[in-house]
């Protein structure tokens, strides 16, 4: 059954986070907080359980979760090369709303989905995400909600569009309502390749563009794209 913990009781943060952590090891699916919206998470290196995200939210395998980290270290273990504008742009906005799409390393033992060679990573500015992800190492996330509902900002809005299909829910009170902005780094390993928005979110573009200048190439929408 699943479990719905209060993270602001000090004695529910230390059951949750137990459990959230054993669900993790055990490819089942948790439900937590981040800067941005709440977030539906996977062990990224568990096919089967990114599957179970996937189902869980109603979506196929061409709409693939992006990928939270805790750090820069992460990033560069899972991304083949990382270009020094994609640098900036982490020393800016991370931890942070800002999801980056890179090359993936090709040895990664890991199935997300029609991912082409990619992999979209964040780094949450959330305490209860950041310590669950030191613990489990890198979570395949997206936003806690049916396939066309909106994103939850509490984590018993989740609760009520995902039920059983989570085994832990972590309640940390109510989040913002902006999903993260989503860029393509990856035409950066290209010659005059360019960043191009696929989604403007908690990051605007004219913020972006102050880091990046004539990096930045015009935004395009992608339909089908979601994250935390």
């Amino acid at each position: 059954m699943s479990r719905l913990f209060d993270c602001s009781q000090d004695s529910d943060l230390l059951a949750g986070m137990r459990l959230a952590r054993a669900a993790v090891r055990k490819g089942e699916l948790v439900v937590i907080p981040t800067d941005t919206v709440y977030g539906v998470a996977a062990d990224a290196f568990s096919p089967a359980a990114v599957q179970k995200l996937l189902d869980a939210k109603g979506r196929t395998r061409q709409s693939p979760p992006p990928v939270l980290v805790p750090g820069i270290a992460t990033l560069e273990a899972l991304a083949a090369e990382i270009p020094d504008a994609v640098r900036d742009l982490v020393d800016a906005f991370w931890p942070g709303g800002l999801t980056i799409v890179l090359p993936a390393q090709p040895s990664l033992a890991w199935d997300l989905g029609d991912t082409d060679g990619t992999v979209a990573v964040r780094m949450p500015d959330n305490r209860i995400a950041l310590e669950l992800l030191e613990e489990t190492g890198p979570l395949a996330v997206s936003s806690a909600n049916l396939t066309g509902k909106p994103a939850a900002t509490t984590a018993q809005e989740a609760m009520d569009m995902l039920g059983e299909s989570v085994d832990v829910y972590l309640d940390g009170g109510p989040s913002e309502s902006t999903a993260s902005t989503i860029v393509d780094a990856t035409a950066l390993v290209a010659p005059r390749g360019k960043v191009t928005i696929l989604r403007e979110g908690a990051v605007t573009r004219s913020q972006l563009r102050e880091v990046l200048g004539d990096l930045l190439d015009e935004p395009a929408a992608v339909d089908g794209v979601s994250t935390a």
